[in-house]
């Protein structure tokens, strides 16, 4: 076996994109109105969007209009509004606990569409992060909903085929532009699904406005930008078990600013989750080695 490692750095920044994700609970219930799931994404995605591409001056060419649009619905239409869909038929960790399943189906498509081999270390490490928000979420009392639980799953298979089509599909322009075209995409597929199946929004407070901008300025713009920059250098498999440390952040903040306790059990799945992420990269970390591989020459004859 050899070790064909992604610098630690990239691993690291990548990772903040999700721990970020996780306050988004946070903010949408502390300072945003109830009842608007889709406007507040539609919100969210296209002004973050258009702001982007007022910065890059850039729009897509050719065959790159249509994918803008797929990975734009991948990865914030579709996949958004089944989050809110199963955030609100289920409790919080029921939900929490089915998007999980999302580093196994990477696993998978990866296989499908980019030829990446299964690691038995991947697909553990994957039940082991599973395992992990189960016990650092749900509650002895979490009920099921069907509809609820169909909708997790949807948005979970959405967002790994976002995350795989977006490392096939290579982008030839920079991951701002990248992550303007998508932002944007996605904000104009939301607009009449909003618009025909919401209320109008009431008038907004500072703290509303506030919770936009952090939504859409930090919540999406910049930690979406992360995460492409992320799918170009590390292996889908690997980038998808960081969506784990989104539960940790939210059980946190949970602990820390609405008063809420930690029990035994919780601190074990948070650390469940921890060494997922860690099997998980170094289970990308290791290929191995073709037994019909020469070792390379210490030095070439001059």
């Amino acid at each position: 076996m050899k070790k064909t490692g992604t610098p630690l750095y990239d691993v690291l920044i990548t990772a903040l994109a999700p721990t970020i994700w996780g306050s988004t609970y946070f903010v949408t219930t502390s300072f945003l109105p109830h009842g608007y799931p889709l406007t507040v994404a539609f919100l969210r995605a296209l002004p973050a969007g258009l702001l982007l591409l007022a910065i890059v001056r850039q729009l897509p060419e050719g065959i790159w209009w249509l994918r803008a649009f797929v990975l734009g619905g991948l990865n914030f239409s579709f996949f958004w509004a089944m989050l809110f869909v199963s955030a609100y038929r289920l409790p919080g960790g029921v939900a929490a606990t089915v998007g999980a399943i999302q580093p196994l189906i990477v696993i998978l498509l990866s296989r499908i569409f980019l030829g990446r081999p299964i690691h038995a270390l991947a697909v553990g490490a994957g039940v082991v992060g599973m395992t992990g928000v189960a016990l650092l979420v749900l509650t002895p009392n979490a009920a099921l909903d069907p509809i609820g639980v169909a909708a997790g799953i949807a948005g979970a298979v959405s967002m790994a085929f976002g995350t795989v089509l977006t490392r096939r599909w290579a982008p030839p322009v920079s991951n701002l532009a990248f992550t303007a075209w998508q932002l944007t995409a996605g904000g104009i597929l939301l607009a009449p699904v909003a618009f025909f199946l919401e209320p109008t929004l009431p008038v907004p407070t500072t703290a509303n406005v506030l919770g936009m901008a952090y939504l859409g300025l930090i919540g999406a713009a910049f930690t979406y930008l992360l995460w492409f920059r992320g799918l170009a250098r590390i292996e889908p498999s690997a980038a998808a078990s960081l969506g784990f440390l989104s539960p940790v952040t939210a059980t946190l903040l949970g602990w820390l600013a609405l008063g809420q306790s930690l029990t035994p059990a919780q601190l074990f799945g948070f650390a469940m989750v921890l060494a997922s992420v860690w099997l998980s990269q170094r289970a990308m970390s290791v290929r191995p080695t073709r037994p019909d591989a020469s070792p390379e020459p210490a030095s070439r004859p001059a």
